[in-house]
């Protein structure tokens, strides 16, 4: 059954205050093609150097219970980026069969080399797998970078993969002040809802796993004041 969850990766005490305007049309361009710019480039286009920290190892502990993995479970990292998750998870758990899914090349050409060989270039509203073949599927900040019509398919493949033991991020707001704020935040972010609407397409698509709704409340980022900012 569908449930909103928090991992906690994002770090409440960090004071995230933009400016209206923060994003450009030429950095949206620049983030959408998805290759060295927007990973490894300015930071203004992107992550400004996408690199392992070792954060997934601390996050993983709840995961791995929640969701009953062992060394002989089978996961998917859909949106796996250089494969952090997927190393981390490698290392917790030795034997458990992780795989990635990217839909563009860049960061699997540079990806860590631990997991690289277990990572595949696939559209995520059409993964390559067999039904069922993942005891678990996470989807961290992937999804919602599709159209509407891509993140309801998107969904019906991370339910048919994983049975519904699965977790995704989806970019949502509760008020039009945060939609406003989340869209002069977000580079990627497409499909954007309220969070009532997002479980209306979870519902229309089929979607039983867990969720997290990444709000700006979520990523405490706010409007800095007009004046004197």
């Amino acid at each position: 059954m569908m449930e909103h969850y928090d991992i906690g990766y994002f770090d409440p005490t960090v004071d995230r205050r933009i400016p209206r305007g923060f994003r450009t049309l030429k950095q949206r361009l620049i983030a959408f093609e998805l290759g060295r710019e927007y990973y490894d480039g300015a930071r203004e286009n992107g992550y400004g150097g996408f690199r392992y920290d070792g954060r997934w190892a601390r996050l993983l502990p709840p995961i791995i219970e929640r969701y009953g993995l062992t060394a002989s479970s089978s996961v998917l990292d859909l949106g796996c980026k250089k494969g952090f998750f997927m190393h981390d998870l490698a290392e917790a758990l030795p034997g458990i069969t992780v795989k990635g899914v990217e839909n563009h090349p860049y960061p699997i050409e540079t990806a860590m080399p631990s997991v690289r060989d277990r990572m595949t270039l696939a559209p995520y509203e059409a993964l390559p797998f067999a039904d069922g073949a993942f005891d678990f599927v996470m989807a961290f900040s992937a999804v919602y970078m599709l159209n509407l019509g891509g993140v309801a398919q998107a969904l019906r493949e991370i339910q048919r993969v994983s049975g519904g033991r699965s977790y995704v991020t989806l970019g949502a707001y509760e008020t039009d002040e945060q939609k406003e704020i989340f869209m002069n935040w977000t580079l990627l972010g497409t499909t954007v809802l309220h969070v009532d609407e997002w479980r209306r397409v979870m519902e229309w698509a089929g979607y039983t796993g867990d969720y997290f709704f990444t709000t700006p409340k979520a990523l405490n980022v706010s409007f800095a004041e007009e004046a004197g900012q």
